[in-house]
């Protein structure tokens, strides 16, 4: 097995995708309704800001799901080729009740500090927090930390 072969992969299922963008986009249309009712003082400019950062919330959050998350033994990666976590530089996977980690996910404390980004549905990290989860069903994020874990602790055969 070479150290590229992809162990496992996740990626949000279309329903759950959709959803969200659908609710999403119908928050920002409904605030934006508001700017036409008889609210005075600043409440308009409010809503219409509120309302547009819901659409443009909705459409990085499109683009963002369309992608999926791989497990190599080398490396955590988005299917676009981008490293979240390199798997000798995490510290331990948590997915327990009480981790801040997102809904239906787990979360990676890394030794070092590995920068910072979001792709919303689907990761985030910060500093030495890798988030993974969102609208990724519970079922897949749970096998992918159980495959982590395994791997961080060497315990992950090597053929």
């Amino acid at each position: 097995m070479s150290d590229n072969e992809v162990l496992i992969a996740i990626a949000p299922s279309l329903v759950r995708r959709w959803v969200a963008i659908f609710c999403l986009g119908l928050l920002g249309v409904l605030v934006i309704s508001l700017v036409f009712s008889d609210a005075g003082g600043i409440w308009p400019v409010i809503f219409l800001a509120f309302g547009i950062g819901s659409i443009l919330a909705a459409d990085k959050f499109r683009r963002a799901s369309a992608d999926h998350i791989e497990l190599t033994r080398e490396v955590l990666r988005t299917g676009s080729g981008r490293v979240l976590a390199r798997i000798d530089n995490v510290e331990r996977v948590e997915r327990g009740a009480f981790a801040f980690k997102p809904s239906n996910g787990f979360l990676v404390r890394l030794k070092a500090p590995d920068g910072k980004g979001w792709a919303p549905g689907l990761w985030w990290k910060r500093g030495k927090l890798l988030g993974i989860g969102g609208v990724i069903a519970g079922g897949q994020t749970r096998a992918m930390a159980d495959v982590m874990n395994a791997l961080i602790k060497g315990m992950l055969p090597e053929d």
